[in-house]
Formats: C-alpha cells, sequence, structure tokens
C-alpha cells in the first residue's frame, strides 16, 4: 500500500495513522486534518489531463484511482452579469458529495475493513454507497427518519443497507458512530475524515483552472457540516501558496434561516457555536444541522477570508428554485440555497461563483 499521510487532530495536535481505521481524534473525540501540503500543478502543465478530478493528482493524496466514474469537471454556466454556477448536479450520483466519496471509498480500498459505514441526510450517503458498489466494500449508510424517499431508493439500489434512525440528523450521526467503534469498521465519515475535504476542494481546482487561473472575488457555499467550504479553503490556501493566484477570494457561507448555528454564532463574533440552537423544518435539510463538528473550522476559514455569513428564508429557497428551474436547470431544494442569497443583491457589484449542488430529482420542487 502506498503510504499515506498521517492524521492530526487541529484542536489538540495528536497523530493519528491514516491506516488505523481511527475517525476521530482518540484524546478529544473531534474531527481529523491531514498532514499533506501538496503544490498544485501549473496550468499549463494540465493541457491533455484525465477529464475529472483526478487531473489535479498533485493536490490529492491519493493516487491512481480504481474506483473513480468520471466524478468532476463539472460545467460553469453563466447566470447574470459577474455571477456563475457550478453544475456540480451532473456528478455521477446527482450530488456534489461525490467529490468527497471517491476519495474516501478509495481510501477504505485500501484499508480493506471488513464494513464501510456512513451517516447521511441523503447525498453524502448516496455517494458512499455508489463508490463503495464500485469498490465492492459491503456499506451501511445511517440515515434519519424523513430523509427524502427518492434519496432512499437510491441509497438502496446502490446495494448499501439502509438504516433508518428516530430522530434527525444528529441520531443519525450517534448511530452511525456507535457503530464505527466495531473492529474491522471504516467510518466513511464526510465530516470527521479529512480525505472527504481533499475531495471537495477540487471544485475551487475546477473553477481556478475553468477561468483562466484566477477565481472570482467571492466563493459563495451552502454549509451545514460545512465539507464544501473548508475543501475550498484548502485549495484557495494551496493555490495561492504555489503563487498560482495572487489575491484570495471571500468566502460567503449560506445557512437556512430556519437552523443556522453558524451565522448566529458569526453574528454574535463567536469563535465556536453559541447556546442552544434554534432547529424549525426547513427546505434545505442537507444543511440543517444543528452543531457541525467543525464549527470553529468553519468560523475561522469564512473570518480569514474576509467573508461572512447569509441566512436564507424558506420563500427564498422556494422562489429560488422555481426561478433556476425557468431558466433551465432543475436543483433540489437545498442546493439552491447560495442562489436564494446571491440573487437578492447579497453581493454587490462583485464577481461570483454559487454551487448548484443536487439535482431536483432527488427531492422535487419545494413547496409551501
Amino acid at each position: 500500500m502506498t503510504l499515506l499521510p498521517d492524521c492530526f487532530c487541529p484542536t489538540d495536535g495528536t497523530r493519528v495513522p491514516t491506516d488505523s481505521l481511527a475517525w476521530c481524534c482518540p484524546a478529544c473525540g473531534g474531527p481529523l486534518d491531514l498532514d499533506f501540503s501538496p503544490t498544485p500543478a501549473s496550468l499549463k502543465s494540465l493541457t491533455g489531463r484525465v477529464n475529472s478530478l483526478w487531473r489535479y493528482a498533485e493536490s490529492l493524496p491519493l493516487a491512481a484511482p480504481t474506483v473513480s466514474l468520471g466524478e468532476g469537471r463539472t460545467p460553469l454556466v453563466t447566470l447574470r452579469e459577474g455571477v456563475s454556477a457550478k453544475l456540480d448536479f451532473l456528478m455521477p450520483t446527482l450530488s456534489f458529495k461525490d467529490r468527497g466519496a471517491v476519495l474516501l471509498a478509495e481510501l477504505a480500498l485500501r484499508l480493506r475493513p471488513r464494513q464501510v459505514i456512513a451517516d447521511s441526510s441523503g447525498n453524502a450517503g448516496t455517494a458512499i454507497a455508489a463508490y463503495c458498489a464500485r469498490a465492492a466494500l459491503p456499506c451501511t449508510v445511517y440515515v434519519p427518519e424523513g430523509t427524502s424517499p427518492k434519496k432512499l431508493e437510491q441509497i438502496g439500489a446502490h446495494g448499501a443497507r439502509l438504516r433508518v434512525v428516530d430522530g434527525g440528523r444528529e441520531a443519525a450521526a450517534a448511530a452511525a458512530r456507535e457503530a464505527a467503534d466495531d473492529p474491522e469498521t471504516f467510518y466513511a465519515s464526510h465530516v470527521f475524515n479529512p480525505y472527504f475535504l481533499h475531495g471537495t476542494k477540487t471544485y475551487v481546482h475546477e473553477l481556478w483552472e475553468d477561468l483562466g487561473g484566477r477565481l472570482p472575488e467571492v466563493i459563495v457555499v451552502p454549509v451545514g457540516n460545512g465539507t464544501l467550504l473548508l475543501g475550498a479553503a484548502l485549495a484557495v490556501a494551496e493555490l495561492h501558496a504555489a503563487g498560482l493566484i495572487d489575491r484570495r477570494p471571500a468566502l460567503y457561507a449560506v445557512q437556512a434561516a430556519a437552523v443556522a448555528p453558524l451565522a448566529h454564532a458569526w453574528a454574535e463574533g463567536a469563535d465556536d457555536l453559541v447556546g442552544a440552537t434554534a432547529v424549525a423544518p426547513t427546505f434545505a435539510e442537507g444543511i440543517a444541522i444543528p452543531r457541525p463538528p467543525r464549527a470553529r473550522q468553519i468560523l475561522r476559514a469564512v473570518r480569514d477570508s474576509g467573508g461572512t455569513f447569509l441566512t436564507v428564508t424558506e420563500d427564498q429557497i422556494r422562489h429560488a428554485q422555481m426561478d433556476l428551474a425557468s431558466r433551465g436547470l432543475y436543483v433540489e431544494s437545498t442546493g439552491v440555497a447560495c442562489w436564494a442569497a446571491v440573487r437578492e443583491g447579497a453581493l454587490g457589484e462583485r464577481t461570483a461563483v454559487v454551487p448548484l449542488c443536487g439535482a431536483g430529482a432527488k427531492t422535487g420542487l419545494a413547496r409551501s
């Protein structure tokens, strides 16, 4: 097996070998980061490479993929003057989560566990199930009650075992983490395992390449557990350190007003979550995370970038979904959150890219 970089705890520095199957810091129980500082390839050297996220091989902690489904290299289209959308709902499993899931499946394939487990509100579980199917790895996905039936059908179609947990998203995560302590089990957590973040960062590497070696003034991302935002921050740091961009874009994080613990902490000027989080039903189920484990990292990344947090109402989400559909883009309700914020004029005259993260076929239309 090719030597893999170690993981470490960003809170207390505890080091964890990647091949240990440990899924969290043994000292504090927190999520892990990867001891990996790559130098991205130049724009010119990308010519002629494979047309998937694996074209950025120098920036990835794993090489020579065997389970790829051609993920990545999604289109960038103009929504209005200065604002473009990246169509990540055109991934193999119809969401951006494929970017991280393929790296987790590749890692699991190298570690050869007895079983793989994951927890999800739908899209991450679908992606893990698909790539485990590709890798011929047994997989179990824990989901909360109320998960979209279409997502449940997709997970099951890939051959994964479904465990529907009474309660919300945190209950599903707790059940999966308990199961993750079983011997020879690989917890394919898109929150705790840093390999997932190194997959999602390819979103920004693609933006940089498609825009001719530059980035927009603002990158807008939906935030629940923050995997796309933290991946974006990684990519921006790598490109800047390599001298491939001369300025860093601001990161704008979007949450549903119904479940906005990070936006609340931001408004309070806090470095971590503040108090109990109000939770109400929301169309944006994929980002309805009351207590994201990487909250401190997310808040710091937004602050360091000069960005901010935005929230959107249920009406704004519903109208944004219909607006995109009228433009030929049928996107799930969670995936339209960023456009819901941007179309209200939050950016001023700055250039920006918003992700359209999941296909509308996964959830249907948001209805009042």
